[in-house]
């Protein structure tokens, strides 16, 4: 054998000895991020759920064995080329070599060519044995502070394992900004800041998606802390928050404004004369304080909430069964929710009873939570639980069914493990065609997993282990649910009732609470959520912390600051009245004698709900106004359902429509001509019955003008009363 041929040995051996010495790659834990973070498993490319130009990849890579066949024995050979690695198809076009939808991907030279280059040259295995998988991920530093305007930072993201190993996974996660024009990340994840503001950037690895908050202050020599002191701990956290940004808040907003604000908030209505003329003429220091208890204890406050509640879980009369006109199940379900908002039962009991009961649908008030979320004779267990997650929790769990949660840690697992808490609800006929039992079988045969058919027994969401097997799986979900150190339950809770006094919550939307949607505020949600628990889940405490805090109390005119805020409660937000406060509001306002179809009279708009024809039909209100104004159509769970958006056809009706002009010929001016008060009385009057307020000196000249002099004529009086119903501050708590 001459030299150079032993030579040519020797170097064959040396290089094969070096390839037996280099790690074996991980197809999970080294080659599915590559294709994570070079975007190959997007829902925009092979992760669709047709794939891409006839290659599918799961989206984001959560069938990682399905994925690993799909590449290496779809079609062998023709993706993963195993004798000349670099000639493999994968690597051609993910460098642009040949034709690509998708281009260029990565370049030769870069880190992800080199992985996927030695993963073939070590053969293309899978992962034999048990891997360690990661559990979680952090981004450094987790929050930051630019003094100034386009500056940047880095950011590292480290991956930690089952094994209790950390990896750096800065280089194969996926970057995003929730508001570029604050500050924007790039996708190595150097953050760079661009104006005045807050905002949280996010990194993304394998199902783990965290955040890091970024606050962008330009430097400002002349801004000076202004605010007041706090009253209780929303304010200290509001303040905080408020001064760490550079902001101000209003002042506080007066007598008049405050009452007819948290009369709306807290019964649905404004206040009367007297109840106005009362509460102005106090000089006590604590009347605020004092009138926030007397309409918590109030008829009008039980009626708002219990109304609030039966949105939230659907209430329909009649569309769940095969009986159009029944109306006993859903007037049994809402006696039962008014009795417990009356006497202030703790929410954490009001929920659990309602998730375990059993019993008839016409006797036994909150059985019908099995009726209404899903508004079908069938139950589906699916259905449900996507309803019950996103009420309850917050979580939209249904974006788990197909796939991991794109934006969240839910994972499929999680998704099929909740839905079998539901597979043993059944229905049972009762005595009469509208009567039927709900119960649960504790033996029911739990869902089959989407990707491997496998059961997935009864497991809480980001829970590892099921239940225990015979037990009745909504009494274990409810002990969860409801348990003081269940964060998830809450704070969608708390965030909800902030959202209703604020018009936004401290997440929003408030029913897509994830790791990628955080609050604006997150140590105030905390700090609700614990007082909260703390307190016995009591409703009316809540709210009374809320209300009595002067970042309710803000005025909603801006300072020089904080007119573009719109996340911080540094003033209170100009909030377009829901449709059934609305029609409460002038009903009130009037005296107007309104009746509801198929309600007593004296009904009230926020007591009054939907029925429908049938069980494939979707509501009948019969009540065009609040169709109109936009309550919530009840066909599904989404807050979104309900409106506030203002509509041309909204103007048309109140400007000449039947509503506004039956109200404004009813009972309120008659009775006021009758009493023979004054011009300048009555119109003072109507300003306070509708605006919670007196006329300005400028608009009594006016009205008085309008008005003339033959005080007994009724039709100016009413031309004022129609203007106020239909201005802007009527239509709008501020």
């Amino acid at each position: 054998m001459n030299r150079s041929m032993l030579c040519f040995l020797l170097l064959l051996i040396i290089s094969a000895d070096l390839l037996s010495q280099q790690k074996q790659l991980s197809f999970a834990n080294d080659v599915m991020p590559v294709f994570f973070r070079a975007g190959c498993n997007q829902g925009t490319c092979h992760g669709s759920s047709r794939g891409k130009d006839g290659f599918v990849l799961s989206l984001f890579g959560f069938d990682k064995q399905g994925d690993y066949f799909r590449l290496t024995e779809e079609i062998v050979g023709r993706r993963i080329n195993m004798a000349v690695p670099e000639e493999s198809l994968l690597l051609l076009k993910a460098t642009g070599a040949v034709a690509h939808t998708g281009g260029q991907r990565f370049k030769k030279d870069s880190s992800y060519y080199k992985t996927l280059l030695t993963w073939i040259e070590q053969g293309a295995k899978n992962d034999k044995d048990q891997i360690a998988v990661p559990v979680d991920i952090t981004i450094d530093p987790p929050q930051m502070q630019f003094d100034g305007i386009e500056k940047s930072a880095p950011t590292k993201v480290i991956a930690r394992y089952s094994d209790g190993s950390l990896r750096d996974v800065t280089n194969l996660s996926l970057f995003f900004s929730n508001n570029n024009n604050t500050a924007s990340i790039s996708n190595d994840g150097l953050v760079s800041s661009h104006a005045k503001g807050d905002t949280y950037v996010f990194a993304r690895f394998d199902r783990f998606t965290v955040g890091s908050e970024v606050i962008v202050l330009p430097q400002d020599a002349e801004y000076t802390w202004l605010g007041m002191d706090p009253v209780n701990y929303i304010d200290e956290l509001v303040f905080d928050r408020l001064e760490q940004l550079q902001l101000n808040p209003s002042q506080l907003s007066n007598d008049s404004e405050f009452i007819r604000r948290v009369y709306l908030d807290l019964t649905g209505a404004p206040p009367s004369v007297e109840q106005y003329k009362q509460f102005i003429a106090n000089d006590s220091p604590n009347k605020r304080a004092v009138l926030i208890d007397e309409l918590l204890a109030s008829e009008d406050f039980t009626d708002l909430w219990t109304g609030l509640w039966a949105e939230s879980v659907r209430l329909m009369g009649g569309g769940y069964t095969p009986v159009a006109t029944d109306l006993k199940a859903a007037e049994s379900y809402y006696q039962w929710m008014h009795d417990q908002v009356e006497a202030n039962r703790p929410v954490n009991e009001f929920v659990y009873e309602q998730v375990t009961a059993s019993g008839s649908n016409l006797t036994d008030g909150p059985t019908n939570l099995y009726t209404m979320l899903v508004h079908s004779v069938r139950f589906e267990p699916k259905s449900f639980a996507a309803d019950f997650s996103q009420l309850f929790l917050g979580v939209q769990i249904q974006c788990a069914e197909c796939h991991n949660h794109p934006f969240d840690r839910w994972t499929m697992d999680d998704y099929y493990g909740f839905v079998s808490f539901f597979t043993g609800i059944t229905r049972k006929a009762g005595a009469e065609p509208r009567e039927f039992y709900i119960y649960n079988k504790r033996n029911a045969p739990p869902v089959r997993h989407l990707v491997d058919g496998r059961e997935m027994p009864a497991t809480v969401i980001g829970g590892e282990s099921p239940i225990k097997a015979g037990l009745d799986s909504r009494i274990a979900l409810a002990e969860w649910l409801t348990a003081p150190d269940n964060t998830l339950f809450s704070r969608n809770y708390t965030n909800r009732v902030w959202a209703h006094f604020f018009h936004r919550g401290l997440v929003e939307p408030v029913d897509d609470m994830r790791v990628s949607n955080p609050p604006t505020n997150g140590p105030l949600l905390d700090a609700l959520s614990r007082n909260f628990v703390k307190n016995g889940f009591d409703l009316r405490a809540l709210i009374r912390d809320i209300c009595n805090s002067r970042t309710y109390q803000l005025s909603a005119t801006p300072n020089a600051g904080n007119e573009a805020d719109d996340r911080q409660f540094s003033r209170s937000r100009l909030r377009r009245l829901r449709s059934d406060v609305l029609l409460d509001s002038i009903i009130k306002a009037t005296e107007w004698d309104r009746t509801f179809r198929d309600f007593p009279k004296g009904t009230k708009a926020i007591e009054f709900y939907p029925r429908t024809p049938g069980d494939t039909a979707g509501p009948l209100w019969r009540d065009d106004f609040l169709k109109l104004f936009g309550r919530s159509s009840r066909n599904t769970i989404c807050a979104c359902e309900t409106k506030s958006e203002a509509t041309l056809s909204q103007t048309l009706h109140m400007a000449v429509g039947n509503n506004v002009q039956q109200a404004v010929l009813s009972g309120l001016i008659p009775r006021l001509m009758q009493k023979k008060n004054s011009p300048e009385e009555i119109v003072e009057e109507l300003f306070i019955c509708c605006l919670s307020r007196s006329p300005t000196g400028k608009e009594l000249a006016t009205m008085k003008e309008l008005i003339g002099e033959d005080h007994d004529q009724k039709e100016p009086y009413e031309d004022i009363l129609w203007a106020l119903i239909n201005s802007t501050e009527f239509m709008t708590n501020h």
